[in-house]
């Protein structure tokens, strides 16, 4: 049975009118990058929870949060009225396997996200143990607006961080932005818009893709890697080039 502790809120910070983080701080047992926790509010006599990935590096006293609101969710609304000095409930331990040591060797690791499920990734990012071992790493942040790339510029802080190492892409799939590719991420994929934007292939000899976010997404993109790359689900027993998390 998961133990819970008392987190204070020390910020909520509003990207749009939907998207937003909790910066929150609390006695929780390490973690690794990459995983995630489950927040909770009492709500009429029940306890309310959700999993939510740390968008902060482990050695990081802050605990960040990347949330979207769902109007008729029971808890997101709730966690997005919270203020500073009110109180959360979170898990003391961590859970999860969407971790860079769960990765097998390659020479391209590719980070594949839609909105709010880019949090692992800035978590490993930030964190930077074990990515010594990847001569490329690929970050794509997939969204609606342009307006919901709320963390580009820590994104493109990274990119001048890791010197050459770190490429960023990001993806607008219902406007035209400068910089940015339109459409969905399976879709460019398929025609080799991803891959020409970053200069670098996909494919099973020299990559391994991390997918996390709409569950639609990872499994179009599975999909696909699986019909036209050769591509399969990397299990323990049986390594492979696909480590997925779906987001909800």
């Amino acid at each position: 049975m998961a133990e819970w502790v008392n987190a204070s809120i020390e910020k909520v910070t509003d990207w749009t009118d939907s998207l937003f983080s909790i910066t929150v701080t609390a006695p929780i047992d390490p973690f690794i990058a990459g995983q995630f926790a489950k927040l909770a509010l009492e709500i009429d006599g029940e306890r309310v929870q959700r999993a939510y990935s740390f968008v902060n590096a482990p050695r990081d006293k802050n605990l960040e949060f990347y949330l979207v609101t769902v109007p008729e969710g029971k808890l997101s609304p709730r966690l997005h009225a919270l203020e500073p000095g009110q109180e959360v409930m979170i898990t003391k331990e961590s859970a999860g396997f969407f971790v860079v040591d769960e990765i097998p060797p390659c020479e391209t690791l590719w980070m594949l996200a839609t909105g709010t499920a880019l949090g692992p990734y800035l978590s490993i990012l930030q964190e930077g143990q074990g990515l010594e071992r990847f001569k490329n790493i690929v970050l794509v942040h997939a969204v609606r607006y342009a307006q919901d790339l709320s963390y580009l510029p820590l994104m493109q802080q990274l990119q001048q961080r890791y010197s050459g190492q770190l490429q960023i892409q990001t993806v607008v799939s219902r406007e035209a932005v400068a910089g940015s590719l339109t459409g969905r991420v399976p879709a460019l994929i398929h025609n080799g818009e991803l891959e020409a934007a970053v200069g670098i292939q996909m494919n099973a000899e020299s990559s391994h893709i991390m997918l996390c976010g709409n569950p639609q997404m990872v499994r179009d993109t599975q999909q696909l890697l699986k019909d036209s790359r050769d591509m399969r689900k990397h299990l323990k027993r049986k390594p492979g080039h696909i480590t997925s998390e779906h987001y909800w």
